[in-house]
């Protein structure tokens, strides 16, 4: 009776199927064993590192965050019944202004129970994203730098650009005073205290810093901020089982 060569092709298709995943984890990641998260897992992680590309391609050795994959993101974490809460971790130098709103503007109409912390940095525009969820963290090492809007390239410098720019500024300023507990006049002031930021006006504001000045609720790293966003989506459900009865 003859044996079976065990180098069948289905075997060698399966072979080069892993092979092919692993030297792809491998480019993407730097690493073999991927930690997988549980299919029962009621948290969605989303991170937002970099810049925040809007409508203009940035160069391609920028780290970028695109809000088109984002915005999709949301869209599903919205519709997906299993998904009973997300944690937005920042580490964002900022970026285009209206996408940055974009973002900030679905994660506050989330329906689920939302939670940010920031580790290194919420710079610019990533500070609408930081308050946008129902609590917010930040590391106590991490900084977030607050200045006026800024616009770089051809500017036409008639009356009509500077009123468009502090329209635009006032849309961020209105945004982070309504979700955060901050003071209108105490972001203005930090927004734009001069000397100190080097050659510019702004405020970088640290960790604890960002909670006593009202735009963060607390310091605090990962487990802190897990913490938090089980106790809001078991806060969630009681309020809904009492609805229900």
């Amino acid at each position: 009776m003859m044996e079976m060569n065990e180098n069948t092709p289905e075997k060698q298709e399966g072979q080069k199927e892993e092979k092919s995943s692993l030297m792809e984890k491998i480019q993407q990641l730097g690493q073999t064993n991927v930690p997988q998260l549980s299919q029962d897992s009621k948290i969605h992680c989303l991170t937002i590192v970099g810049q925040i590309e809007g409508h203009v391609q940035l160069p391609p050795h920028n780290k970028t965050t695109k809000y088109e994959h984002l915005i999709p993101q949301l869209v599903a974490i919205e519709q997906n019944p299993k998904i009973e809460g997300l944690m937005v971790i920042l580490n964002t130098v900022g970026g285009d202004v209206e996408a940055g709103l974009a973002i900030s503007e679905m994660i506050t109409s989330l329906s689920k129970p939302t939670v940010s912390i920031v580790l290194g940095g919420g710079h610019s525009i990533g500070v609408p994203i930081a308050v946008s969820c129902d609590y917010s963290f930040i590391a106590e090492s991490a900084t977030m730098t607050i200045h006026p809007i800024r616009l770089t390239g051809l500017v036409i410098g008639v009356p009509q650009t500077f009123e468009y720019l502090d329209k635009m500024q006032e849309r961020v300023i209105n945004f982070v005073t309504r979700h955060s507990n901050i003071q209108e006049d105490v972001f203005k002031e930090l927004m734009f205290a001069k000397g100190n930021l080097t050659r510019d006006i702004g405020t970088n504001v640290v960790g604890a810093d960002a909670v006593e000045s009202g735009l963060i609720n607390e310091v605090g790293g990962l487990g802190a901020a897990m913490k938090k966003l089980n106790e809001l989506i078991d806060l969630k459900k009681e309020q809904n089982e009492g609805m229900i009865q």
